[in-house]
């Protein structure tokens, strides 16, 4: 499928993305340590689907801006961005589908600005209510975080991972299922993370996220009225299950798809169900 590489200046910072069919506006956004070659084998299955798709490069990654300090990357900022991206490319709202770091902007665009979503897709990040909560009163949770707390250190995490290079990558996705990413896949996340400048925004998510005040976050839970699909691989090592499911109080219309053979990794390891999955949600039927 051709691909239209695109940039959009918003919010301040200037975005790229990659566009392809035509439809309802579906935004996908990419996790840690990815950009928007993360969603390579959703983007051909959504086009076909009837959806105009658009897979952007976060703030701080690959070839997209990468402003320099630790406060640029707070959360209200990143959805500010989405926000903005959909008014720029010509729509009122659209269908926000994100993975990882990406989910957790897709949940913020959904609560901060709800007016801009029209249906709403987590993959294996928990609304951010359940995530706090977690992080305050879990130690299985606490554990499987450590790396959250490690990258508060300032330059030493950039400085390890760029020199792990991509043996690093391969732990971080090591408990993907065989196959999952290949040599290529791994050649275009070592390019667009280890080189000059490429690591220190990604980690800035984390700083950001970690410095930011309970009191605040809990100001931000308002309910969420955009119909929501989490899915959710059962074999994360990252993030514990059971904060899958959010509360009901905030995300009322929502639909939880556990996949039991799945990673954290979930649209890489079973991207057929993925893309089913989202296909049926977002065109407002079951899968």
């Amino acid at each position: 499928m051709d691909l239209a590489d695109r940039y959009a200046t918003v919010n301040g910072v200037r975005l790229h993305y990659v566009e392809a069919g035509a439809g309802p506006l579906v935004v996908l956004l990419h996790g840690f340590p990815e950009f928007w070659w993360s969603w390579r084998r959703q983007i051909p299955a959504l086009a076909a689907a009837g959806f105009r798709v658009v897979a952007v490069d976060l703030r701080g990654y690959a070839e997209s801006e990468k402003p320099p300090r630790w406060q640029d990357y707070r959360l209200e900022l990143l959805a500010g961005d989405v926000a903005a991206l959909i008014a720029a490319l010509g729509e009122e709202r659209a269908h926000v589908v994100g993975h990882d770091w990406g989910a957790a902007v897709a949940w913020a665009v959904a609560t901060l600005h709800p007016e801009r979503v029209d249906r709403l897709a987590a993959l294996n990040v928990p609304h951010p209510e359940r995530m706090l909560h977690f992080l305050r009163t879990s130690p299985g949770q606490m554990r499987r975080s450590w790396y959250m707390f490690f990258f508060q250190i300032p330059w030493l995490p950039e400085r390890l991972l760029r020199r792990g290079g991509r043996r690093a990558l391969e732990r971080i996705y090591g408990d993907a299922r065989p196959g999952a990413f290949t040599a290529e896949d791994l050649s275009r996340y070592e390019a667009a993370l280890m080189g000059p400048g490429g690591l220190k925004g990604p980690i800035d998510y984390y700083r950001a996220a970690l410095r930011q005040s309970p009191r605040r976050a809990k100001e931000q839970f308002t309910p969420i009225p955009a119909p929501t699909l989490v899915i959710w691989g059962q074999r994360d090592r990252h993030l514990l299950e059971a904060m899958a499911d959010p509360d009901p109080r905030l995300v009322p219309d929502v639909r939880v798809e556990r996949l039991p053979d799945a990673s954290h990794w979930v649209q890489h390891d079973e991207p057929e169900r993925v893309n089913a999955l989202l296909v049926a949600h977002l065109q407002g039927a079951a899968a």
